[in-house]
């Protein structure tokens, strides 16, 4: 995918959003059956001499045994970091993570391989940039859009935040290995490309009335990797080399979407916020991990009913338009009337929560947030406090803050 990261180096040159797009670091990418096979090679030719293999016990079985057996072939020294579950089985990528990873990466590590789906390249990514390490991405599972983006989503204090940290400088995708990942993890990651559906309305939402930072230029690409996902989703759904090749450079390509932009507004709305306020919520009862992708694929039909009727309805209303007309919103409400017309066919245009689930069931994943464990009580408390999570204007912080609309389900 060198050409990929080429054409969008170009076409951010030539991009007159205005916005300063990040420089993408990332050399090399990979997506092949095999490609693990070429790490080593790469290495040598970066002479990197010294690498730190961080992992967990199934991503290490999945990947990480062949690649120290393959790095043992050449010069270069490797240390295996295996990260430990918490006490219901969970990798999470906490404080504790993140100390035990950090304790053991010495000095002179020259780069980091990071073996493993979200919660590795997260630990990984905080690791390298707070150590000034590269590191590479060799990606177990097509379950999240975050292999190379800059984004490393943390637990701290139980609160669920995202620092900008670092991408990789190079991914290796083998997909004979991503085809044997758990079925709900491709599911995971299918969940993850779905719930572009929402985050770029809120995104353009936001933009248009509250000016936060837009480019037409990302927003098309992340635009263009969600249609490929869900206009293939039945070759997706067969778990076939084909379909996952679909699945994982979709993936990669949200991913660099996000890179460029240098924040997470593409590919991340109202649908996420509501994903990790349920995050928290059950570590704080220690309760098992659900996956990320498996949270924002339901959130996104959850909230593709929300926007498409209670939004919809409400902004169409022009008396409660005055209403809300006052005060610190009179602004928000001015320019919602001023731009109503796009922002009502954006809306419009999201699919039907029906049609969401139907393909998120189809790939094999949990479509309802009782299937994942979600109470009602749960439910309803997360649709009125998770846009507190982020300070950026989505549809559902608009609900909330500036129509004060009643989101309680029942």
């Amino acid at each position: 995918m060198e050409s990929v990261i080429a054409k969008i180096r170009l076409m951010a040159e030539q991009c007159e959003c205005g916005q300063a797009h990040v420089e993408i670091p990332i050399e090399k990418i990979v997506v092949a059956n095999g490609a693990l096979g070429q790490v080593g090679a790469y290495l040598e030719e970066k002479s990197l001499k010294k690498a730190a293999i961080l992992a967990d016990q199934h991503t290490y079985k999945a990947a990480g045994e062949a690649l120290v057996k393959q790095l043992e072939q050449t010069q270069i020294e490797a240390t295996v970091i295996r990260i430990q579950p918490d006490e219901n089985g969970d990798v999470v990528a906490d404080e504790k993570a993140l100390v035990q990873a950090l304790l053991n990466i010495s000095d002179d590590t020259d780069v980091l391989l990071s073996v493993g789906a979200g919660t590795i390249h997260d630990i990984t990514r905080f690791c390298g940039a707070k150590m000034k390490i590269p590191f590479i991405s060799i990606p177990t599972a097509p379950s999240v859009d975050g292999f190379t983006s800059l984004g490393a989503p943390l637990i701290v204090n139980g609160v669920k935040k995202t620092f900008q940290m670092m991408a990789p400088i190079a991914v290796f995708a083998d997909l004979a290995i991503l085809t044997r990942a758990p079925r709900k993890m491709i599911a995971a990651g299918f969940g993850d490309m779905v719930a572009k559906i929402t985050s770029l309305a809120d995104w353009r939402f936001g933009h248009l009335i509250a000016g936060e930072p837009y480019c037409p230029l990302v927003a098309q690409m992340t635009k263009e990797a969600l249609e490929s996902c869900v206009s293939h989703y039945h070759q997706i759904a067969k778990g076939e080399e084909a379909g996952i090749q679909l699945l994982i450079e979709a993936l990669i390509e949200s991913g660099l979407a996000m890179l460029l932009f240098g924040q997470s507004h593409p590919a991340s709305g109202g649908e996420h916020h509501l994903s990790h306020y349920w995050e928290m919520e059950f570590i704080k009862k220690k309760q098992k991990a659900v996956l990320h992708g498996a949270k924002v694929g339901v959130s996104t039909a959850l909230l593709s009913e929300i926007y498409k009727d209670d939004f919809l309805k409400m902004i169409e209303d022009e008396k409660e338009l005055e209403r809300l007309n006052h005060g610190v919103h009179k602004d928000i409400i001015e320019n919602l009337k001023e731009h109503r017309g796009e922002i009502q066919q954006l809306f419009r245009n999201i699919p039907d929560s029906d049609q969401i689930r139907q393909w998120v069931e189809t790939i094999g994943g949990e479509s309802l947030p009782e299937q994942l464990g979600i109470s009602q009580e749960l439910l309803n408390r997360s649709l009125v406090e998770a846009h507190n999570l982020r300070d950026r204007l989505t549809a559902l912080k608009f609900l909330n803050e500036v129509a004060e609309y009643p989101l309680v389900r029942v």
